[in-house]
């Protein structure tokens, strides 16, 4: 049986793993979603940080407009690159990004034309696990782990569904 194309509303693609998905996630400092973008698995992470931070919403108590930048970002490694760090840098927000060891050796091999190395703060990187932990209880839904929902509005709105339910139980309990 031969798999024709996937439609573009599946967010469907292949990578090494198969017909995969990718939800690309942006947290508050407690691991709740703020916004999430949905991609094929063969796309890129560096290309979806931009649509995925422009997503963030975050209301004001009171009057005034929600607020749509976060004071830092804290990536992986699969979110560097130069473009990432100038968007970043254009609008005031500080980068927690480690670097490839394939660009860092890009970079010294050009010796002063390779420019310097981009700042790193070690110590706020060690937050970043808060976002790991932000996917892993999206993950304790069965059906968002294994992405059961054909269609990418589906899969999207489910998560959607499970960060809501994470934030009402945040907001009924002490704990984060």
């Amino acid at each position: 049986m031969k798999l024709g194309n996937e439609p573009p509303d599946h967010a469907i693609g292949r990578s090494r793993g198969g017909l995969t998905s990718k939800l690309h996630m942006a947290t508050d400092g407690k691991g709740r979603m703020l916004s999430a973008v949905l991609t094929a698995g063969n796309i890129n992470d560096t290309t979806m940080m931009a649509a995925t931070l422009e997503q963030i919403r975050v209301p004001r108590k009171g009057r005034g407009r929600p607020r749509t930048r976060p004071d830092r970002v804290l990536a992986d490694k699969g979110y560097t690159s130069r473009a990432n760090r100038i968007w970043l840098a254009d609008r005031g927000i500080k980068a927690t990004i480690p670097e490839k060891s394939d660009q860092e050796a890009n970079r010294k091999r050009k010796g002063s034309a390779g420019g310097r190395p981009p700042a790193f703060d070690s110590e706020a990187y060690k937050g970043r696990n808060v976002v790991e932990r932000g996917f892993n209880r999206l993950k304790n839904w069965r059906g968002l782990a294994m992405r059961s929902d054909k269609t990418a509005r589906n899969y999207l709105a489910a998560v959607q569904l499970a960060a809501s339910l994470v934030w009402l139980k945040a907001s009924f309990s002490n704990t984060p």
